[in-house]
């Protein structure tokens, strides 16, 4: 062996690691560069900044804002600091007519410094350890060396209460979000070591969680509770996750492709596939968020583009919701999901969205009133079905909404709601659930309201032109009247109804309809299987934003908005009441009059054991079987199951293609079922076997397990 130099040898090492540090070092600087660069990218409104210099007092204050009050529904000092970012980026933008206007820097000064004399405190943790860390790094990164030491030193404490360490940092949502702001004032304090701990972290949140955060079906759980929080802390978690995945990438820092796939998998099958062609949020899977002006409004591109940016996994799906989100292309896809960690169902056509909306003894129904937001969502889970062409039938209805006729909801129509205390509710009954192939699907909930004395069995059968809605064993020990709401949205043109042979326009008003076969509004049709008396409203209805949200901002002031409202009264202390009605999401009343028949819709049963719809055009039968049982789908084929579930058969001629199967109670680990047919095919999931004596085959399914229970099964024969 020749002898080592290892004068030379250490020179070298030392060389590399100094090279390596370099380059590190280069990355943060890219990295601080990056997120000054977005900050700085907003135009600067030369009016608006002259306003807030010449408005400002001398205190450093601002005139109409409350200082005093720092409840949870109150702060207004969110306005003071976002003034703070405005005027930093006209002071440092490039081309900005005031960039280092002496005047300007002086305001700033007045501002942050009243700030940084009083440190508010909210009574709402999220704007100390969230809200207003994120705005104060903002000025740091802006403003930089512009500050002085003391307005540093000062400001870092305060930016400081997002950390790993914070009451807020749970794993969910909000942990992402205050790890992104701690690695922010780390890219300012130009600290390499940590900031690169903090990137493992934000990067480490990617994951499934059996408690908070991703749960294995893509929905997400922000609480304990287990209500769905997917278009809200699920979606700042994606959004949080894409901003840093697009910053980082090239860098030493860049996440991993099996971390990108799973955040992307999440984006497209959990949050996408919650809203309408991915575009607009759906209102079933909302919370308290409901009641804030603008919430259903169409989401943006940034985070799709981000992630663009990163990697080419899935990329035609993503580059499609870009185009559709833009405007410039139509739906294509088409889905059936079920979200069985959060009983929650969606259903799409290029043409039509709708989803329902359950909960069972394993979730919650609904989530708490925080912050007085969300004060009449009580019965907002109870089976809720809403339904969208364009998405935005439901903008902005939400203060002069009748919030107990939701629509799909079965409902006792109480003289007021309880106490906004009395929201959240565990669910009482087991069965709560649906099954799929991804194309096809059936939701189903033996319902029992934590609210009031009410129980029913709510079933929904989906196909690609229409669905169809079954209700039965409605009964109610309250002396007042129950209703079921087929829907309540934006009135938009004319109210066409079918009254025995009778078709007309129905003038602007309530009214109580008899003998109706159908009823068309905005491009859907409410079709009656047996003439149906309902009650309808099309006319002004009146309320405000702050009714039913508390909020110092919420608007106090009384908003009229033209609604149309269709339900059918179940009677007053029903008694194994029933309702049966077929909705056919894209139709023109000139289709509803001449062409359209329901003949491909055949209703089996609607019954408390059993409620099925055979549709003779796609050769399928959806059941929901509430007890073991059987029913007949043709002459000679009968299907009987051993247990609770929920089937759909897809049949090819007279013989079965493929059964699909779940168990809505989550309890069972297989399901047995019968049919009079020969099958003797065999999976790695299943086995039949031919009993030729009774002339049946004995299928048996195994189930998913643990966090799988209550997903579908398709076999296929």
């Amino acid at each position: 062996m020749k002898n080592i130099n290892y004068r030379h040898f250490f020179a070298l090492m030392f060389t590399l690691a100094f090279c390596l540090v370099s380059y590190a070092n280069q990355d943060l600087e890219s990295l601080r560069k990056k997120f000054v660069d977005e900050l700085m990218k907003h135009e600067v409104n030369k009016a608006r900044i002259v306003d807030l210099m010449s408005s400002i007092h001398e205190t450093g204050t601002w005139p109409g804002i409350n200082y005093q009050d720092v409840s949870n529904t109150g702060f207004q000092h969110a306005e003071h600091l976002s003034n703070l970012v405005l005027l930093s980026r006209a002071y440092k933008q490039k081309g900005s007519e005031l960039k280092g206007d002496p005047k300007l820097k002086k305001v700033i000064y007045s501002a942050l410094n009243y700030w940084l004399s009083n440190d508010f405190i909210c009574d709402n943790w999220w704007w100390n350890q969230i809200g207003t860390p994120s705005s104060l790094v903002s000025v740091l990164l802006i403003m930089d060396n512009d500050l002085t030491k003391e307005q540093i030193s000062k400001t870092l404490p305060m930016v400081g209460r997002a950390n790993l360490n914070a009451t807020g940092a749970r794993p969910s949502g909000d942990r992402i979000k205050i790890a992104g702001i701690l690695a922010k004032t780390l890219l300012f304090n130009r600290d390499e070591t940590q900031f690169k701990e903090v990137i493992k972290v934000i990067e480490g949140e990617i994951k499934f969680a059996e408690g908070r955060g991703m749960q294995y079906d893509y929905s997400f759980h922000h609480r304990e509770d287990k209500v769905n929080n997917t278009l809200s802390y699920g979606l700042g978690y994606a959004d949080a996750f894409a901003e840093w995945a697009a910053k980082v990438a090239g860098t030493n820092y860049k996440f991993s492709e099996k971390s990108l796939n799973l955040l992307i998998d999440y984006y497209l099958d959990g949050i996408c596939k919650m809203m309408v062609y991915g575009k607009f949020p759906d209102p079933g899977a909302m919370n308290r968020d409901i009641t804030r002006a603008g919430s259903l409004e169409a989401f943006g591109t940034e985070t799709l583009q981000r992630l663009l940016k990163t990697t080419d996994y899935r990329k035609n799906e993503m580059e499609e919701i870009v185009k559709i989100r833009q405007g410039k292309s139509k739906p294509t896809s088409s889905h059936s999901t079920f979200y069985w960690q959060s009983d929650h169902f969606t259903f799409q056509r290029p043409e039509f969205f709708t989803s329902v909306r359950m909960y069972s003894t394993r979730i919650c129904n609904m989530e708490q009133p925080y912050n007085s937001e969300g004060l009449m969502n009580h019965h907002r889970g109870d089976g809720t079905n809403y339904i969208s062409k364009t998405g935005d039938e439901y903008f902005d209805i939400s203060p002069v909404y009748d919030w107990q006729k939701i629509p799909g909801a079965t409902v006792v129509q109480k003289p007021s709601l309880p106490s906004e205390k009395e929201i959240q509710k565990k669910g009482l009954t087991d069965f709560a659930g649906a099954v799929t192939d991804g194309n096809y699907g059936v939701a189903a909930f033996d319902f029992k309201s934590p609210h009031d004395p009410l129980e029913a069995k709510k079933a929904w059968f989906f196909f690609d032109k229409e669905y169809v809605c079954l209700g039965t064993e409605i009964r109610s020990d309250a002396k007042l009247q129950v209703v079921t709401t087929l829907n309540q949205c934006l009135l938009r043109g004319e109210v066409i109804a079918m009254e025995g042979n009778l078709k007309s326009i129905v003038k602007k008003g309530e009214h109580q309809l008899k003998d109706v076969k159908w009823v068309w509004h905005d491009g859907i049709g409410y079709i009656f299987p047996e003439p149906q008396k309902v009650i309808m409203s099309n006319q002004s209805q009146t309320g405000s934003w702050y009714k039913i949200n508390h909020q110092s901002d919420s608007p106090k002031e009384e908003v009229s908005k033209d609604v149309f409202k269709l339900w059918l009264d179940n009677g007053q202390q029903p008694n194994n009441a029933t309702y049966q009605y077929i909705v056919v999401p894209s139709i023109t009343e000139k289709e509803m009059t001449n062409s359209y028949n329901g003949k491909n819709i055949r209703i089996l049963s609607n019954t408390r054991e059993l409620q099925a719809v055979q549709h003779s055009g796609l050769n399928l039968c959806q059941i929901a079987f509430y007890k073991a049982g059987e029913v007949q789908l043709s002459d000679n084929l009968k299907i009987r199951i051993e247990s609770p579930g929920l089937v759909m058969v897809k049949m090819e001629g007279t013989s079965i293609k493929q059964i699909s199967v779940s168990d809505p109670t989550h309890k069972l680990s297989t399901i047995q079922l019968k049919v009079s047919q020969l099958i003797e095919k065999n999976g790695d999931n299943f086995k039949s076997s031919w009993n030729k004596v009774k002339g049946i085959s004995e299928i048996s399914i195994i189930l998913p397990q643990k966090v799988y229970s209550g997903k579908s099964v398709t076999i296929s024969l």
